[in-house]
């Protein structure tokens, strides 16, 4: 009887291997019958139970869980398991919350404000189209960082031979060309066959692309003003103006007594001759209705704008900035250089980077009620107004001179009262201006110099932004070279250090250790 009874004990405990068999035969009949019924969920359910059983029973059997060794298992799984979860958590994070620090000194991997603003901000789509059969790292990388701004932003890189209607749909010319379209409306962007996507000409396309009016700056004419023509000086302000959505007319205002109604600013670029009274009368009028005027006055000249500027609490220094600075970075003592700027969103991004004005004069500020007036370039303590600039050599006269730092640049505005308009309450608008006692800076050559291209193009888009939606300039990043430049005796020096005398202390230290441990 005993016998028996431990026979059959036995067999039954073969019955827990029928368990992967029933998992086995569940998983077959669900995968040869392509449909996951009552009978193959059936048989793997009943598998898994009794494989779960026999576990139990030959755990409770030999009593394994009390064994060292099942503990140090259990706690390397339990370890392995832990790490696990944490990795899975850390990349749900990192896919989800994307995070990205960029430790160059200039930025070269990070958009600028401008545009994510641009970015953040988009109404409507706007997708690059890049019409290239190879995928450049640097370019792929600029667009995802756009991409991360927005979910408005997209762009997809296309074989122009594999999809040749798409590209006759854009106008494709060559490979490497990129366009952006938002709604019906498509630009040529740049060819990057001939260089690296630019963050400055895609940000200022998405602005063009998605912006439904385009400004008008007139440029006063007839006293001697920097001309707008083809031969112009200001030729690299103006294809800027036209890459920012702005258009530049001349403006003669003998010819015709008010400042047109569609005047985004108008700009005095260094008047040779005075202003006539009626032309002064008009640009008054013109502020008083809540325009935006740009006066670009160099000194030893007399615009005859006084009484314009002095409604504003300015008046004008006509001598001469002379500042070492210039002379020192080789452009010459009467080349201020400015460092120092205001709290105003025309110069909010331009940290202690320079900006040059050949031949500036200083501007002086006096409270006047209902006008706020910010100076935003200001020249560095070393630097004065001479009255004598054909004295040689330049010296500070205290007599005659004045001692910087001195203000050549303002911000101003105020609010005004707009012309009425009929069975309306009257509406009141900002009156905006910004006054520079140089006009050089903007021309061919400096314009392209520092910041100087920042300061003219900020000017004129906080100008025209009366409702603060108009972004300013976007600099280009560059790498910045960082060489160290060795004399032929530091070479020398170096490699002597490197190859024989730390080689000869290392060796006598092992030296001196094996005869101290011998």
């Amino acid at each position: 009887m005993k016998t028996v009874a431990k026979k059959k004990k036995t067999y039954w405990q073969y019955l827990f291997l029928l368990g992967p068999f029933l998992i086995l035969m569940g998983l077959t009949a669900g995968t040869v019958a392509g449909s996951w019924g009552i009978v193959p969920l059936g048989l793997i359910a009943a598998g898994a139970v009794l494989s779960v059983l026999g576990l139990v029973w030959q755990a409770y059997k030999t009593k394994w869980w009390k064994r060292r060794s099942t503990q140090a298992g259990t706690n390397a799984i339990a370890a392995t398991l832990a790490v696990l979860v944490i990795l899975g958590l850390i990349n749900f994070l990192a896919t989800r919350y994307q995070t990205r620090i960029d430790f160059t000194e200039t930025g070269l991997y990070t958009l600028a404000p401008q545009s994510r603003e641009i970015v953040q901000n988009l109404s409507q789509p706007v997708k690059v189209w890049v019409f290239d059969r190879n995928q450049n790292p640097q370019d792929r990388a600029l667009l995802e960082n756009y991409r991360r701004q927005g979910s408005q932003f997209s762009f997809e890189y296309v074989d122009p031979q594999t999809r040749p209607g798409l590209a006759q749909k854009f106008g494709v010319k060559s490979f490497g060309d990129v366009y952006i379209e938002a709604g019906n409306r498509r630009q040529f962007i740049q060819s990057v066959g001939q260089g690296r996507l630019s963050e400055v000409q895609l940000t200022t396309k998405i602005q063009q692309v998605t912006s439904d009016r385009a400004g008008k700056v007139y440029f006063l004419q007839g006293h001697g003003e920097v001309g707008i023509g083809e031969q112009s000086k200001l030729s690299s302000a103006l294809n800027t103006l036209k890459d920012r959505n702005f258009a530049a007319e001349p403006l003669n205002l003998v010819q015709q007594a008010k400042i047109p109604q569609d005047a985004t600013v108008v700009i005095v670029a260094s008047p040779k001759r005075g202003l006539f009274p009626q032309e002064v009368k008009a640009l008054s009028a013109y502020l008083d209705r809540g325009g935006s005027l740009m006066l670009l006055l160099d000194p030893q000249t007399n615009p005859n704008l006084d009484s314009l500027l002095q409604n504003w609490g300015l008046t004008l220094d006509n001598r001469v900035i002379i500042d070492p600075a210039g002379q020192a970075i080789g452009f010459g003592p009467a080349f201020a250089v400015v460092d120092n700027y205001g709290q105003h969103p025309i110069t909010q991004d331009f940290g202690n980077n320079l900006s040059i004005f050949g031949g500036a004069r200083a501007i002086d500020s006096k409270p006047v009620t209902g006008v706020e007036a910010t100076p935003i370039l200001q020249t560095s303590a070393e630097s004065w107004a001479e009255s004598d600039i054909q004295s040689q050599p330049l010296r500070f006269d205290p007599a005659s001179d004045r001692k910087g730092p001195l203000t050549i640049g303002y911000a101003l505005n105020r609010i005004v009262s707009a012309e009425p308009v009929a069975n309306a309450a009257p509406k009141t608008t900002q009156a905006r201006m910004v006054v520079i006692g140089n006009a050089q800076f903007a021309i061919d050559g400096l314009f392209e110099q520092q910041l100087n291209g920042d300061v003219f193009l900020n000017s004129i888009s906080w100008l025209s932004s009366q409702d603060n939606k108009q972004t300013l300039s976007v600099r280009p990043k560059e790498q910045k070279q960082r060489r160290l430049n060795l004399t032929p005796l530091q070479i020398n020096l170096l490699g002597w250090i490197s190859l024989v005398i730390l080689p000869v202390i290392g060796f006598a230290c092992a030296v001196l250790l094996w005869w101290l441990r011998r």
